[in-house]
């Protein structure tokens, strides 16, 4: 008797700009500001500042995108090992999450 196998779901993240917590995002010298909205009011108490490779991923970020695109893109450009580059990625889509400016979905667990 064959046994179904649920395909894995691929992790994917989206930046949650969608309503849930807006924001704005500005690019200067190579680094990319993010200044959170609450009640149609700047939050100039939590502003995020993403160096360049933080802003490399942001920027990746393009609708719904598959975590693995990221990682690949990142290794390739950066001439790091794809391990080196999931767990980085990992690591800062998770403080990305924490902060509630991406959520991301599907895998064996999210980041």
């Amino acid at each position: 008797m064959a046994h179904a196998h649920r395909a894995r779901e691929p992790r994917q993240v989206v930046k949650a700009s969608d309503g849930e917590k807006p924001f704005v995002t500005r690019e200067i010298a190579g680094e990319t500001i993010i200044v959170p909205v609450r009640d149609s009011v700047v939050d100039l108490n939590a502003i995020y500042t993403l160096n360049e490779v933080g802003s490399r991923i942001w920027q990746l970020i393009d609708g719904p995108t598959a975590v693995d695109r990221i990682v690949r893109r990142l290794s390739e450009e950066y001439a790091v090992s794809a391990d080196q580059a999931a767990e980085d990625v990992t690591a800062f889509l998770t403080d990305l999450q924490a902060a509630g400016l991406v959520r991301v979905t599907g895998g064996s667990g999210e980041a």
